[in-house]
């Protein structure tokens, strides 16, 4: 049986992994740990669930979560992409402090340090058991090219506080598209070796804008990219050779990811867990297992948040067999917000119909408006969490510091340093949330929940790839988000004095950046790297 101890007053914050243990010992009670799952979409907005209230879609496992857990109206990833928002997430730390965390290739050098301490470390310093499964995107190895895909990947997710990986190098789109298991290809052929170039094709690998023949599922967009390596009749980004036996199958990536996470939930169920899961719905290329093939009536798109929920539901299963469920916190979100197309000639714009998987609000992903990092949240936790609704104002960056509240530990110097523990606001014990947000995507923009200022930026207004307004404007912009949650109306000229406000806590923030752990790239210089298991 697990067991922690509890204090006595405020919120619910297990202490285990610190502090003096006599003086603790007199405040608190024996309780159960909680095992910990962040379960990230990959894509999905605000309007792709039925619990936010879309009728076009139905998604009975995630409603059944929120059903039982506390549902957030206004919840945000910190970027309206997915390196920095994962960045974000797992260090609590501001991607938009650095100039290297935008969408990483697939053989990206990984952009977290292993010296910077992450929420998987706070949790293995407290006991746990922790593992990431899915979607990474946060690159592998020391630098750009540098990984031994043939051998043992190093630094990797043990270097950031992993006991155990089952994952995607990069995106679904990005080559290589194998799974990488402990930091080692699964299945590979030694005698096929892999090759990954994101500079230069290999001689006598076809790729998809030469050879359209051989693209027997999904035929990429114009002008997205997604024309290179081809992997299971798909067109991919990068060049790729070798490996294949060691290639994923699209149809079967979904399951895979939820088998992995099932397993891992079977085999810790006797001991507290961390768990990450990313899964691959609904970014590009979606092609679902067959089981959701028409399905949604939106295509593959569709058929791919049908998919999602599915997993959802299989883990909430897994929990139950266990006997576990009751107390296991589940944070259920998105990476960023939706976008449509994205790469690939899927239907899924034609297929829409009445649908708006970004809801009432103004943009999507890659956009400063609000559907680029106003996402689904949901906590659960039956043991602790009253079910209900909750337009507390938080950040995905909060999770870090929240969950060592959670645990009773204090923070190492460097540690989370964007972070705050908002954890009463989690739990549903605070309505308040955070002061203000800070959100990333061509420009930087801060909300106080009210009032949403976002920075002069002199990018482009729409990406007509993505069929996105991206928010970027030369004059500032200042929206009345109680009022015009939609981004119609800028209000900069007639309330300066609002503007003047919000871009002093921006200008703040940039000015004294707290203390990061090694915020920098990293080099080889820089680390030690775990044995190979």
């Amino acid at each position: 049986m697990k067991s922690t101890i509890v204090l006595g007053i405020g919120a619910t914050l297990l202490a285990s992994c610190s502090g003096n243990k006599q003086k603790t010992e007199e405040k608190v009670t024996q309780q159960q740990k909680p095992n910990v799952i962040f379960l990230i979409a990959d894509d999905i907005g605000y309007g792709d669930l039925s619990c936010n209230g879309s009728k076009t879609i139905h998604t009975p496992n995630v409603d059944k979560l929120a059903a039982q857990g506390l549902r957030f109206t206004d919840a945000h990833s910190v970027a309206a992409t997915s390196t920095p928002s994962r960045y974000s997430l797992f260090t609590g730390h501001y991607a938009w402090r650095r100039n290297d965390t935008g969408i990483a290739a697939g053989n990206a050098g990984m952009v977290i340090r292993p010296e910077q301490p992450t929420v998987a470390d706070m949790f293995r310093e407290c006991g746990y058991t922790t593992g990431a499964i899915g979607k990474w995107h946060l690159g592998l190895s020391d630098r750009t090219g540098g990984q031994d895909w043939n051998g043992f990947i190093t630094p990797g997710p043990s270097d950031l506080g992993f006991d155990y990986s089952y994952i995607m190098a990069a995106t679904g789109d990005r080559v290589p598209c194998v799974w990488v298991e402990n930091q080692r290809i699964v299945n590979l052929d030694p005698n096929d070796p892999i090759e990954v170039s994101y500079e230069k094709p290999f001689p006598g690998e076809p790729l998809g804008k030469d050879h359209p023949e051989l693209l027997t599922k999904l035929k990429p967009s114009p002008n997205h990219g997604h024309n290179q390596a081809i992997v299971n009749g798909i067109s991919r980004i990068g060049y790729m050779k070798g490996g294949k036996q060691a290639l994923w199958e699209d149809e079967n990536i979904a399951d895979s990811i939820t088998v992995k996470a099932v397993r891992f939930i079977e085999k810790n169920k006797e001991t507290p867990f961390f768990l990450y899961v990313g899964t691959n719905d609904a970014h590009v290329p979606r092609w679902p297992h067959p089981r959701f093939v028409g399905k949604s009536g939106m295509g593959p798109r569709g058929d791919a948040l049908l998919q999602f929920d599915w997993t959802v539901g299989e883990i909430m299963a897994a929990l139950e067999k266990a006997g576990i469920a009751e107390n296991t916190l589940i944070v259920l979100s998105s990476d960023n917000g939706p976008v449509v197309d994205d790469g690939y000639a899927d239907q899924a714009v034609e297929l829409l119909g009445d649908h708006k998987p970004w809801g009432a609000f103004r943009g999507g992903k890659y956009s400063s408006f609000e559907a680029g990092t106003r996402v689904p949240f949901i906590v659960s936790w039956p043991a602790e969490v009253k079910p209900g609704v909750s337009d507390a104002l938080v950040s995905q960056v909060d999770l870090y510091a929240s969950m060592a509240g959670l645990m009773g530990k204090t923070l190492e110097n460097g540690a989370g340093p964007d972070s705050r523990n908002q954890l009463e606001a989690f739990l549903g014990k605070d309505n308040k949330g955070r002061d203000y947000i800070i959100e990333q995507a061509g420009s930087l923009s801060v909300s106080d929940g009210e009032w949403k200022y976002i920075a002069p930026s002199k990018g482009a207004a729409y990406n007509k790839l993505t069929n996105t307004e991206l928010g970027n404007n030369k004059e500032a912009q200042l929206y009345n988000l109680k009022q015009d949650i939609g981004e119609k109306k800028n209000l900069a000229a007639e309330h300066p004095e609002i503007v003047a406000k919000l871009k002093a806590i921006l200008e703040k923030e940039k000015a004294n950046p707290p203390t990061a752990a090694n915020p920098s790239s990293p080099t080889s210089a820089d680390y030690t790297p775990r044995k190979p298991p």
